[in-house]
C-alpha cells in the first residue's frame, strides 16, 4: 500500500501534469459516507472503481446542479425561471458529450421521453425558485473544490454546491438535494456531509460556518442548521477515526459487507458475500488518490 503521506514533489510542466501528478489519497464526504454505511461498498466505488449504471433521476440531479451554478454565474437580473429553463438544454449538451454513456439511458426512438425527462428537471427548478430568489444573492462560489490537511495528517476534500458570504464575514454553506426531504436515515447522511464541509471550512478559514442549508427541491423543503466550534471538534476526530479505519482495511483488503435496507439500492450485490457473490481480487491500495467525489456524487 502506498503511503497516505507521499506527494509528488519538484517542478511540472503544464503539458506534463495531468499525467505525472499523483495526489495524495483523501477523503470526501460520499466516500467517507459509503465507509460507514458499508466497508465493502467504500471498496468497490473507491478501490476496484466497479462500474455503477446511474439513474435518470442522478442525471437530472446532475444537470440540474450544473444549472444552477450557471445560473448564478449570469447578472442578477437575469436569475429568473425562464433563464434557467433555457440553460437545461445547453447543459445536458455540455455534459453528455463527456459522457456519452448517459444518453444511453434513453430510448432513441422515443423522443418524448427525453423531453418528459427534461420536464422533470424543469419542476426541480421552478421548486428551486420557490425557496430563494437567486437576483438577491451573491455567492462567494459555486461548486468550489475545497482541500485541507488536518494536524493528524487526514486529507479532506470535496465540492460545496455554493458558498454564501455576509458582508459581516459569516458563511452559510448551500447544498442543492434533488430528491425529496429525507427520512431520519437519509437526513443523518446529508448532515454529515455538510459537517463535513463545516470542518473543512472552519479549518480553511478559522471561521465556524454561521449555517448548513439543505435546500430539497423535489418537495420544496430546506432544512437549515447551525454547527458550533465543539461539535465541529468531535466531528473531526470520527472524520480521522474513519480515514485510520479504511488504512488498516486497506493494508489487507479486508473490507466487510454491512448489510442493511440500503442494499436494496446497491448496483454490487452480485460480488457481495452477503448474496452469494464473490469480491474481485483486491488491487491493493488505489494509486492515484480514490477520494475524489464524481458529479454523480454531488447531486445526491
Amino acid at each position: 500500500m502506498p503511503d497516505a503521506d507521499t506527494v509528488t514533489t519538484g517542478p511540472l510542466t503544464e503539458s506534463a501534469v495531468a499525467t505525472q501528478v499523483r495526489r495524495r489519497p483523501a477523503l470526501s464526504p460520499s466516500r467517507a459516507s459509503d465507509f460507514k454505511q458499508c466497508p465493502l461498498l467504500y471498496r468497490f466505488r473507491a478501490v476496484d472503481r466497479l462500474p455503477e449504471v446511474p439513474t435518470k433521476a442522478q442525471l437530472r440531479g446532475t444537470l440540474v446542479h450544473s444549472v444552477l451554478e450557471r445560473l448564478f454565474a449570469l447578472p442578477a437580473a437575469e436569475r429568473v425561471p425562464p433563464r434557467a429553463r433555457e440553460l437545461l438544454g445547453p447543459a445536458w449538451t455540455d455534459l453528455s458529450a463527456d459522457r456519452p454513456e448517459w444518453t444511453g439511458l434513453f430510448d432513441g426512438e422515443r423522443p418524448e421521453d427525453h423531453a418528459e425527462w427534461l420536464r422533470s428537471a424543469e419542476k426541480l427548478l421552478d421548486a428551486y425558485f420557490e425557496l430563494e430568489d437567486p437576483r438577491r444573492l451573491e455567492p462567494e462560489a459555486c461548486e468550489l473544490h475545497v482541500e485541507i490537511e488536518l494536524g493528524s495528517g487526514v486529507l479532506l476534500r470535496g465540492y460545496i454546491d455554493r458558498l454564501d458570504v455576509a458582508p459581516t464575514g459569516e458563511i452559510r454553506v448551500v447544498d442543492y438535494k434533488t430528491g425529496a426531504a429525507p427520512r431520519e436515515i437519509g437526513e443523518a447522511k446529508a448532515m454529515f456531509q455538510m459537517k463535513f464541509y463545516a470542518v473543512v471550512l472552519w479549518r480553511l478559514r478559522g471561521i465556524v460556518p454561521r449555517q448548513l442549508k439543505l435546500m430539497y427541491l423535489t418537495d420544496g423543503q430546506s432544512l437549515a442548521y447551525t454547527p458550533d466550534e465543539a461539535e465541529l471538534i468531535r466531528f473531526e476526530r470520527t472524520l480521522e477515526a474513519i480515514w485510520q479505519a479504511i488504512l488498516k482495511a486497506g493494508r489487507t483488503g479486508d473490507f466487510r459487507a454491512n448489510p442493511s435496507k440500503l442494499c436494496n439500492w446497491c448496483d454490487h450485490q452480485a460480488h457481495c458475500p452477503e448474496y452469494g457473490g464473490t469480491p474481485p481480487e483486491y488491487p491493493g491500495w488505489p494509486e492515484p488518490d480514490a477520494g475524489d467525489e464524481t458529479p454523480l456524487d454531488r447531486a445526491d
